[in-house]
Order: structure tokens, then C-alpha cells, then sequence
């Protein structure tokens, strides 16, 4: 079995067509999409019909949720560009789409962690800043829960660890914005370093998963022109770069 992993789309279809074309060469299996899709400065509703025509296997992530909640005013930037842009019929797709799923035996999706779709898996907030999760602090985000291999996003860096009893957690970095700041639960910042648009690729082998990362170009300086004219600068700036 070898699967595509996506997360954290965020709109920018181009980015989307970009990875889609590279996983189809790989010889995939299945493609799954582990939520963050839609919210940004982009491209959200011509994005929602994309996937919603591919019907991969899709978990939501927490912009889906924000975005769903209700009063736009009350929304960050990201979640009310792409709920003034989405369709009714969109928004339905969005809602009917689960949290947490296992697309086939022994793999489990989710955002963040098995209980959160804001905490991070792989990475750790302090007041210093993000730093690499320990492996005691994964182990404990991991829990008992039962799946050799478990895909995770919504921290937009490409990382991975597999645990003392065999579970390969993946994180398979960001489709579409490769950097972000964020205040909670201290001030940080998470950049990818390069402009990229990055999946993984997860292969069953006899002897358990192993991930291989991907970084692949696409038109990134069109979709920070995008993104200005929409009056996002910050946004301009991690696509066009990779970092904040």
C-alpha cells in the first residue's frame, strides 16, 4: 500500500493541481486530505470544488470548524475570506465531513492530535518559541491509540517519528502556505524554509511504513500576486518565500 498524504491546502489550487500531478506519477494507492483546506487568501471555493469532485478520503480540519461556526464578523481573516466565497452546497460538503478517519485498516487521519484539531503532534509551543516534540511528549499525544501508522497536519512542517512500540506518526507538511505565525499558546512562527508545495508519499513494507517527503514547484510568485491583490501581505510573503 503506498498513500499520498495532504494537508493544509488553504485554497491554493494551484499549489493543489501541482501536488495532485506529482502523487498520480508515484503510483499511489489512494490520496487521503487531512483537513485545512479552504481558508486563506486564494483560491476557496474553485478548491472546494475540486476536491469535492475527487472525493479522496477527507477529515476536517480546525478552519473547517471555524469557518462553519457561524457569524463571519467574529472570524479571523482566513475563515471569512473563504465563508463569504463558499457555496451553500460547499459548506454542506464541509460540515458532513468527519473529524478523525481510518481509510483503510490500521491507519488513522487526523488534524492535529487524536483528541484535538489545534494541538500539535510533532512540535511543542513554549515561550521560547516551537521546538521538535520529545518523543515522551508524542508518545503521551499519541496515547493507546490503536494504528500503526497515524497522518497528522495543521502545523505546515514536514516531520515524522515512529514510536518505541512500532506507530509511525507523519506529518506531511503544508499543500499551500508554507509559513505562519500564531499567538497560542505563545508567540511563534512556522516556516518551511522555501516556497514549496509539500506532501508525503507513506509506503507499507514488510517490515512497517516508511515516509518519503516531497517539496514541488508550482507558480508560488502567481499566488502571492493573488494574495496581495487581496490584502494579504503576510500571506504574499510566505508564498512567495517560505518563511514569515
Amino acid at each position: 500500500m503506498k498513500i499520498a498524504a495532504l494537508s493544509d491546502i488553504h485554497g491554493n489550487l494551484a499549489a493543489l493541481d501541482a501536488v495532485l500531478d506529482d502523487a498520480r506519477g508515484q503510483a499511489v494507492d489512494l490520496i487521503v486530505n487531512l483537513g485545512d483546506m479552504l481558508s486563506g487568501a486564494l483560491y476557496p471555493s474553485q478548491t472546494a470544488d475540486r476536491l469535492m469532485a475527487l472525493g479522496l478520503p477527507t477529515i476536517k480540519g480546525n478552519h473547517e470548524r471555524q469557518l462553519l461556526a457561524g457569524d463571519p464578523d467574529r472570524m479571523g481573516l482566513s475563515d471569512r475570506f473563504a465563508h463569504h466565497q463558499l457555496r451553500a452546497d460547499q459548506l454542506a460538503w464541509l460540515r458532513d465531513l468527519p473529524v478523525t478517519s481510518r481509510p483503510v485498516d490500521g491507519v488513522l487521519l487526523v488534524h492535529g492530535t487524536p483528541s484535538s484539531d489545534l494541538d500539535y503532534f510533532l512540535e511543542t509551543v513554549t515561550a521560547s518559541g516551537c521546538r521538535a516534540a520529545t518523543r515522551a511528549e508524542v508518545e503521551s499525544r499519541a496515547g493507546d491509540v490503536e494504528a500503526a501508522l497515524i497522518l497528522c497536519g495543521h502545523t505546515h512542517l514536514q516531520r515524522s517519528m515512529k514510536l518505541d512500540d512500532g506507530r509511525l506518526i507523519v506529518n506531511p507538511g503544508s499543500v499551500g502556505l508554507p509559513a505562519y505565525e500564531d499567538e497560542h499558546p505563545f508567540p511563534h512562527r512556522m516556516q518551511a524554509g522555501s516556497p514549496h508545495a509539500r506532501y508525503a508519499i507513506v509506503t507499507e513494507h514488510a517490515s512497517g511504513w516508511e515516509v518519503e517527503f516531497k517539496a514541488v514547484e508550482y507558480d508560488w510568485n502567481a499566488a502571492a500576486n493573488v494574495a496581495a491583490s487581496n490584502g494579504r501581505p503576510e500571506w504574499e510573503r510566505a508564498l512567495r518565500t517560505g518563511y514569515c
